[in-house]
């Protein structure tokens, strides 16, 4: 899963037209205007998709556009995360100038209506109130400032998302076919805004690798988003399960924690728990397990220790939790 430096307005709406796309249809000037970067108290926002789109203004690619502008300002992201979760096979495309170079044209090239599309959307978005908002709430519940370095950007592989391998590696795709951008910087952000707090909790955690570990971090941000939005959320849309998938799983509670409480201490990440959709222990069971299993022992915790006692998650290990929340026994006597 976690500003603005100058402030200036993205609220700019450019014309639509069915025909076929030219420089003069799309206003690059506008694009100009946009800052490199905005910051919200620790939070930096690299507004990396504008040197996307005017690395081709006037169709004069220019790469070291790109190189100065998207890769080196935040070259951990492509360095450190892009290039590792995507296999030694993608990492020149990541981990190189001449890499991040050749897949920014030909993207683009191939993509280009998407691109415009994407760029309009977020231009008519104002980040620094968006971010803003939630940080105001954010702080009212939680005594910890988040701090993260985050691109919004384009990217020829997605898996991300909404997150990163870090606070200082984070990043938006653009083009991720999940992403629908103006609501998740609305519903997504407290989810996100929990991680970045909570990883340095996390890190000290001597079992932080554990796969109940990672349940905890994704169950916990869940949780947090579920309590930010003061009921106006409901449970299964804070894990983004529909009510249905919500009920299977409820359905099915004491044998997905019999089974699965056997890979709580793996640190492999290849296990049931984390990887269903690809293991298939249980075929039949929707997305998100770990997600949906961290809610329920934080849920328990919390209805065992008082409605504002899912804050002392942020100071608890995992092992620890699990074992104050009372959710085994409530397993036991289902």
């Amino acid at each position: 899963m976690k500003n603005i430096i100058p402030i200036i307005s993205l609220s700019v709406i450019f014309s639509c037209t069915t025909q076929k796309t030219t420089d003069t249809a799309f206003d690059y000037a506008q694009l100009e205007h946009v800052a490199d970067s905005v910051k919200v108290g620790n939070i930096v926002i690299l507004n990396s998709f504008k040197h996307q789109m005017l690395a081709h203004k006037n169709n004069q690619y220019d790469p070291a556009r790109i190189i100065n502008k998207v890769y080196k300002p935040h070259q951990k992201l492509w360095d450190s995360c892009y290039a590792v979760i995507f296999g030694d096979e993608n990492a020149h495309l990541f981990n190189t100038p001449k890499g991040m170079a050749e897949w920014n044209n030909s993207f683009y090239q191939k993509n280009r209506p998407m691109f415009e599309e994407k760029t309009k959307i977020l231009l008519g978005i104002n980040l620094k109130k968006t971010f803003e908002k939630s940080l105001v709430r954010f702080n009212k519940l939680v005594p910890f400032q988040p701090k993260a370095r985050i691109s919004l950007v384009f990217t020829p592989i997605t898996g991300i998302a909404f997150g990163g391998c870090s606070n200082e590696q984070f990043a938006l795709e653009l083009n991720n076919k999940g992403i629908d951008i103006p609501v998740t910087l609305k519903v997504d952000l407290p989810h996100e805004l929990n991680h970045m707090v909570y990883e340095q909790f996390r890190n000290a955690d001597p079992d932080h690798a554990s796969a109940l570990n990672q349940t905890i971090d994704e169950g916990f941000a869940c949780y947090f988003t579920y309590v930010f939005f003061e009921g106006k959320l409901q449970k299964h849309e804070a894990i983004h399960l529909t009510q249905k998938e919500w009920d299977w799983f409820i359905s099915n509670e004491k044998q997905l924690f019999t089974q699965l409480k056997t890979y709580f201490a793996d640190t492999s990440g290849k296990n049931p728990l984390l990887l269903n959709e690809k293991i298939k222990l249980f075929p039949e069971a929707p997305k998100n397990i770990n997600y949906w299993m961290g809610f329920r022992i934080i849920e328990k915790y919390v209805e065992k220790n008082g409605p504002d006692s899912w804050k002392d998650v942020y100071r608890l290990t995992a092992k620890d939790l699990l074992q104050k929340s009372g959710y085994e026994q409530y397993i036991e006597s289902l």
